[in-house]
């Protein structure tokens, strides 16, 4: 484990190589899974406040899930996450001209209708982020979706912290980041016998 700040990172993040195929995989993070993408409590008022901005970039089956869920839900274990259509797909992804799974929000934030880009979770996946009462954890959720995102990564030679380095900057900010860089590339000591 890497321990920046109060934050502990799984060293994961050093030694996993890995960059987003989604001509392979279709954006099947979106779709695959038991709910829809972990919400942070201060990003509750930012869906609310998204919802008229973002309804052009949702699917009908999308806008219809939010209005009868609303713009998230609570889950028996007291987590907040997006609404799903029936179960499946986020309710505020789309498919694009190519079938591949996108991000509305997402989409929103590139057209510059609105200034979230997205939610934090799915920006920093395939990271996840633990809390704990004195410190978070973050750590890498291997999953076989990805699979092709791993043999990518590995033909870049692109590790998790490199690729990941705007969505845990927007998590930590710079100075952690810039940290972090420097104890995962620091070299190694060796000591005398």
């Amino acid at each position: 484990m890497i321990k920046v700040g109060e934050v502990l990172v799984s060293d994961d993040i050093k030694t996993v190589e890995f960059v987003c195929h989604l001509e392979k995989c279709k954006g099947a993070c979106c779709v695959e899974g038991d709910l829809g993408a972990p919400l942070e409590e201060d990003e509750l008022a930012i869906m609310k406040k998204i919802q008229r901005k973002i309804r052009p970039y949702l699917t009908p089956d999308g806008i219809k899930a939010i209005e009868e869920q609303g713009p998230y839900i609570l889950d028996e274990d007291g987590d907040y996450s997006t609404p799903t259509i029936k179960g499946r797909e986020c309710a505020y992804a789309h498919y694009d001209a190519k079938g591949m799974l996108k991000c509305g929000i997402e989409q929103a934030y590139l057209d510059g209708k609105i200034k979230y880009r997205k939610p934090i979770s799915c920006h920093l996946y395939p990271i996840r982020i633990t809390k704990k009462k004195d410190f978070e954890a973050v750590n890498y959720h291997k999953w076989s979706i990805c699979s092709d995102a791993c043999s990518f990564g590995k033909s870049l030679k692109v590790p998790l912290y490199k690729f990941l380095k705007d969505p845990l900057i927007r998590k930590y900010g710079e100075d952690w980041y810039e940290e972090l860089v420097k104890v995962i590339e620091q070299p190694v000591s060796k000591t005398s016998k």
